[in-house]
């Protein structure tokens, strides 16, 4: 059985990983365009060679990526490529930084920082209260 790509959906999913509204391709793509003409680009199966390399041109995606991008596929190979502590083939360790403990870490950074700031505060507190004590 084979797996049909639905070009369409590949040029959502595209389009939404570039953080790009419907309203903005359609206005790239040009007049005769709208949000609504673009939802139901979105829905075909297929797209037309010539309007896939308009496309292309705006998003700066190669046609292919539309032609050819498997999401299941690509989520198969993910998820058997790569496990919690992977290692490419080049040898280089992939490092799995934990995102709350980065946080934790900034975090304590910033109490340190406020700290030193306290005390130079209070420093330059005491120093202007001893000039005004001398006048």
């Amino acid at each position: 059985m084979e797996h049909k790509i639905h070009q369409g959906r590949n040029v959502k999913r595209f389009r939404e990983m570039l953080g790009i509204k419907q309203e903005v391709l359609a206005f790239d793509l040009g007049d005769d365009w709208n949000q609504k003409k673009i939802s139901l680009l979105e829905q075909k199966e297929h797209i037309e060679v010539p309007l896939l390399q308009q496309i292309s041109a705006v998003l700066k995606i190669p046609v292919e990526a539309f032609q050819n991008f498997d999401e299941e596929q690509a989520i198969y190979n993910i998820s058997c490529n790569f496990s919690d502590n992977a290692v490419n083939n080049n040898g280089f360790n992939i490092q799995n930084i934990n995102p709350v403990e980065k946080i934790i870490e900034l975090h304590d950074q910033k109490i340190a920082l406020y700290e030193r700031m306290l005390a130079e505060k209070e420093t330059m507190m005491a120093r202007l209260e001893k000039l005004l004590e001398n006048k």
